[in-house]
């Protein structure tokens, strides 16, 4: 008997569960313990992102099982799956970066194509890792089902002589090590204890920062990011999602409803206040380009450019994930935001209120410590700051999240490399000199292939005390975990033409992070001229395979790096088919 609280003649499981025609589909339902009764309820995917490539994921399996029994008690019938990560910090500084970004959209692609295939109703997605989270997103937007969104969680920080320590020092211990500056046994016990736990990395790097979006966004329930994954009380999130979801579908919310041009500002001024992952600028309109909206990284960066920085969190700030959960997570930070007028409030929730309605139920304030108040903020302006000029007509992004002004502005002469592997080997040499402007192109989406992240390079740098001395640019990306003066996103990329293809070593630079500009000292006249004789995209080896196929799709950073048309380019929707 259906529940008279949801109409299965308007949602996609009819199509497996409804009708004499349907025999053969119920008969494998009942062969997997499936009652009569939850047949004919409605079908909800819980998607995760579990695997054993390392801790981001490791508790995921573990939460799905409170989000089946929210939905069970809301009356509806869950159906777990999986799909695939990349862990950027396994994958780091070699070429298994290449697959970080590509996973993105495997992974929105693979949770798609399962949700269709079985005409599920709704999903509730867990993600651990930086790729993951968006891509979870990008799913529930695309498919435009009813959604709610839970991160897996942050890792606990490690302890060292009585301080908290990270994956982003040891990193940088990598540099002090190659400079002389730390023993083998030194970083043998770092490596030790610098991970202690199940969970993402713990600052304010990709996955927090995404986990951050997740709430401001509206596709999670208020404060169920904040928890470190090893704690057992995520698993009431995990219920409580659960339950979300049915009541999303009973109301007919859906993703779209939810992810709008005001809460996808939202989600940025999130980013800015807490001096979040440069890589937001990428993901922020992916997700935007599933709901047909356009929002791109020179819009992103007009948000930043005007949203105070007052969370201190790690890598510019002192604080980690954890941190910021005893302080009032991600709730008491919108707080602030809306203090200075700078939230749209009226946007709809995974709880099906609004985000002024749930922000009334936080009696919390900023601790002064973790959270600043907008009024005495860090900075006044955000802790990530877009760049635009004749080196990078369509943007680039910079974090400056801890950077007093006065190494907000560098000028040098380039030192210009076709690949990361190119100027990691260089700065391990150190064959570079102070003031130099580090350029690493070919490493954006398509000429990568991959666009990856820098951060063993950049680390060492860190590591090397030459982070202030120097200043790095690239067409790919870098790390949450990155600090330095360190400009990503530069587009377009050489694979594309764009002026970063055209850069010789020794062409003066100039970065002015507080201007927001990004220039090189040379005429259009001679730009012109050396694109005239430029020979074409650098060949690489991926000539073959999923790489092959990301390269001939992928689209520019500027618009979110996205493989497919988008909403604007549907003719049906799958929730109304």
């Amino acid at each position: 008997m259906q529940n008279a609280r949801f109409d299965k003649t308007k949602l996609p499981s009819r199509h497996v569960t409804e009708g004499p025609e349907r025999a053969p589909h119920r008969s494998y339902f009942y062969a997997m313990g499936i009652s009569e009764e939850e047949i004919h309820q409605p079908w909800v995917g819980v998607a995760t992102c579990w695997n054993e490539a390392a801790p981001c994921n490791i508790a995921l399996n573990r939460q799905a099982q409170s989000v089946k029994m929210g939905v069970k008690k809301a009356g509806g019938t869950p159906r777990e799956f999986t799909t695939i990560t990349v862990t950027d910090g396994i994958a780091m500084g070699h070429e298994g970066m290449r697959s970080s970004l590509a996973s993105r959209d495997a992974i929105a692609d693979t949770v798609e194509l399962t949700m269709r295939g079985h005409c599920y109703d709704a999903l509730v997605g867990l993600a651990g890792c930086d790729k993951s989270l968006p891509g979870m997103m990008m799913a529930m937007v695309r498919l435009n089902v009813p959604s709610v969104f839970i991160y897996g969680g942050s890792i606990l920080p490690g302890k060292l002589n009585g301080k908290d320590v990270v994956v982003q020092d040891v990193f940088e211990a990598v540099g002090q090590h190659a400079a002389g500056n730390m023993t083998d046994a030194e970083l043998a016990i770092l490596e030790r204890v610098a991970c202690p736990s199940a969970g993402a990395c713990g600052g304010q790097y990709t996955a927090n920062t995404m986990a951050c979006v997740s709430e401001a966004i509206g596709l999670a329930l208020l404060n169920s990011s904040g928890a470190p994954a090893p704690y057992e009380s995520r698993d009431q999130y995990g219920d409580f999602s659960g339950q979300a979801v049915m009541h999303l579908i009973e109301k007919n919310i859906r993703a779209r409803d939810i992810v709008t041009q005001q809460s996808l500002e939202n989600a940025a001024r999130v980013v800015a206040c807490t001096g979040g992952s440069t890589n937001a600028g990428l993901h922020l309109p992916a997700i935007a380009h599933e709901a047909g909206i356009d929002f791109d990284l020179l819009d992103i960066c007009d948000i930043f450019r005007d949203t105070p920085y007052f969370v201190n969190l790690r890598p510019g700030g002192e604080y980690v994930a954890k941190d910021l959960h005893e302080a009032g997570g991600v709730p008491v930070v919108m707080k602030e935001l809306r203090k200075a007028k700078l939230l749209h409030e009226d946007c709809i929730t995974a709880s099906g209120r609004s985000l002024g309605e749930e922000l009334e139920r936080i009696d919390r304030e900023a601790d002064g410590r973790v959270i600043h108040t907008v009024a005495k903020p860090i900075t006044p302006t955000g802790g990530v700051v877009g760049l635009k000029g004749n080196l990078a007509p369509d943007g680039a992004i910079v974090k400056v999240a801890g950077m007093a002004a006065e190494d907000q502005v560098f000028t040098g002469p380039a030192r210009v490399f076709e690949c990361e592997e190119e100027a990691f080997e260089a700065v391990r040499k150190r064959e570079y000199a102070e003031g130099d402007v580090i350029v690493i192109r070919n490493e954006g989406p398509a000429g990568g292939p991959g666009m990856r992240e820098m951060l063993s390079t950049t680390a060492a740098l860190s590591g090397q005390g030459m982070g202030k001395k120097v200043a790095l640019i690239t067409d790919g990306r870098f790390s949450g975990a990155t600090r330095g003066f360190c400009v990503g996103h530069v587009g377009p990329e050489a694979a594309h033409g764009g002026p970063i293809a055209l850069l010789k070593t020794g062409d003066m630079i100039t970065i002015d992070a507080i201007k927001g500009e990004i220039s090189v000292d040379l005429s259009d006249a001679e730009l012109a001229e050396r694109k005239g004789a430029w020979k074409g995209p650098r060949t690489n080896d991926y000539t073959a395979g999923a790489l092959w196929k990301y390269a001939q799709l992928v689209g520019s950073a500027r618009k979110g790096a996205v493989t497919h048309p988008g909403a604007e380019g549907e003719s049906h929707v799958y929730m109304d088919q």
